[in-house]
């Protein structure tokens, strides 16, 4: 396999139990950078420290999916796990343990001896999870906005209104998560955890980037952030149609 470029000599802590915890590199520096079959580009940035109240597994997959989402970690390429393992300072058990995670996700898939590819997603592939999505989600919101009062909505500002705010400074990341929180937020009104659980794990497979698709700009979140509100606005005036055409346009545009 063709090593990626030398990277800088990174601090390490390596830990010995799962429940220890260790400083992990920003996900895109040198050191949060794995092997891959195509040689590896150094992301700029500088290093931060990661929160240690996470288990090493959690920083480690923590780090990945924000690598992901943020385009370091480019589809179709192959890293491999001992490298990355290497590169963040710990041990390669809790690496392994998370890319099975995201291999669980969708978000990458295991190559026999040799690492793990980062899934490539294609316009349609993102078209048929936000048709998923759709019949999912619109029929227990429409059920909804007939049975939960105004009030009920207008608790759901305060997240709708942090993701706008995350929105705005433009990291894909961190929206990626609070998007999601809303969408848990406004589905468990439901109370159906299964349902809550399973929408959001297809809304984690939509979020992970195409390969040859735009990076989403801050206006498209800010965008995409203002529709949550706009569709609040709709529930708590009982505006179905509305609601409705909001919803299905929300998940169209998460899929372009």
């Amino acid at each position: 396999m063709e090593q990626g470029r030398p990277h800088p000599a990174v601090p390490r802590q390596r830990t010995e139990g799962p429940g220890e915890t260790a400083r992990l590199p920003l996900p895109g520096s040198a050191a949060a950078r794995g092997e891959h079959i195509h040689g590896c580009a150094e992301a700029p940035g500088p290093a931060r420290r990661m929160p240690t109240r996470y288990s090493v597994r959690g920083q480690v997959l923590d780090a990945l999916r924000k690598a992901l989402l943020g385009g370091e970690l480019i589809p179709g390429e192959v890293y491999s796990g001992p490298v990355l393992a290497e590169r963040f300072g710990v041990s390669a058990t809790p690496v392994r343990e998370a890319m099975q995670q995201l291999v669980l996700e969708g978000a990458v898939e295991a190559v026999p001896n040799r690492g793990f590819r980062v899934t490539s997603r294609s316009a349609r592939d993102l078209a048929e999870l936000a048709e998923i999505r759709a019949l999912l989600e619109v029929p227990v919101v429409l059920r909804l906005a007939g049975a939960v009062p105004a009030a009920r909505w207008r608790e759901l500002v305060p997240p709708a209104q942090a993701a706008a705010e995350v929105a705005r400074r433009g990291d894909r990341a961190a929206y990626a998560e609070a998007d999601r929180a809303f969408h848990r937020a406004l589905l468990g009104l439901a109370g159906n955890r299964q349902l809550v659980a399973v929408a959001d794990g297809l809304h984690r497979r939509a979020q992970w980037p195409a390969p040859d698709g735009p990076a989403s700009s801050t206006a498209d979140l800010v965008a995409d952030a203002a529709e949550h509100l706009a569709l609040l606005e709709a529930l708590a005036a009982q505006d179905l149609r509305t609601a409705e055409e909001l919803l299905r346009g929300h998940f169209t545009g998460a899929a372009r």
